[in-house]
């Protein structure tokens, strides 16, 4: 895997770190952490020179594949272990501004994150009557969107009590929901990250 370097904008303590374990510890329990991988260091540190609002708006003018519908939302998850603390978030395609984020929660899986942020993307657009589709990375998230039913090994204790509440919510909303937004696969491996990635691989 190529190596990446983590710009920490907000954090313990701010600044670049060369490894997702130095950055992880400046940023777990931090409240409003803010922070973004790069391919190199110095893009990191470039991106350092800005405030994090500034950096996001100097990449709001993003071009797109032509392949891609710029006209669409994004969605990803990120979890810190498999399971462990998860949060998932929903993006406008082309601007990459934020329309919804949910977590952390205490202990959950990438793929549980992936399917929620998925169903929560379909309500928000059926709520603003918007006919836009849904890109995701997760092949598994689809499938289980598709087929109703979050189909996760994860356990019901107290840690995850909360989440499997939402859970049961995005199962019924499936259930007694239609909806026509498309639901495509986004393709990491041709396009590169997807816009609502987290940035910690």
């Amino acid at each position: 895997m190529p190596k990446k370097y983590y710009t920490v904008w907000k954090g313990i303590v701010p600044g670049v770190y060369d490894n997702w374990k130095d950055c992880h510890k400046q940023t777990v329990n931090f409240k409003g952490a803010l922070y973004k991988s790069f391919h190199s260091e110095k893009e990191a540190k470039n991106a350092l020179k800005f405030s994090y609002s500034d950096y996001q708006n100097s990449k709001n003018q993003s071009i797109l594949p032509k392949e891609i519908i710029s006209k669409s939302i994004a969605v990803d998850a990120a979890s810190s272990g498999n399971p462990g603390v998860m949060e998932y978030q929903g993006v406008d395609t082309l601007s990459k501004k934020l329309l919804f984020k949910k977590g952390p929660f205490k202990k959950g899986t990438n793929n549980i994150g992936e399917f929620l942020a998925i169903v929560h993307g379909l309500a928000f657009l059926k709520k603003n009557n918007c006919s836009y589709p849904i890109y995701s990375d997760s092949l598994t998230a689809i499938s289980w969107v598709k087929k109703k039913k979050c189909n996760t090994s994860l356990k019901k204790d107290d840690s995850t009590g909360e989440l499997f509440i939402l859970i049961g919510r995005a199962e019924a909303w499936l259930k007694n929901n239609s909806y026509h937004n498309k639901i495509i696969k986004w393709d990491t491996k041709k396009w590169g990250e997807i816009p609502a990635d987290f940035g910690r691989k």
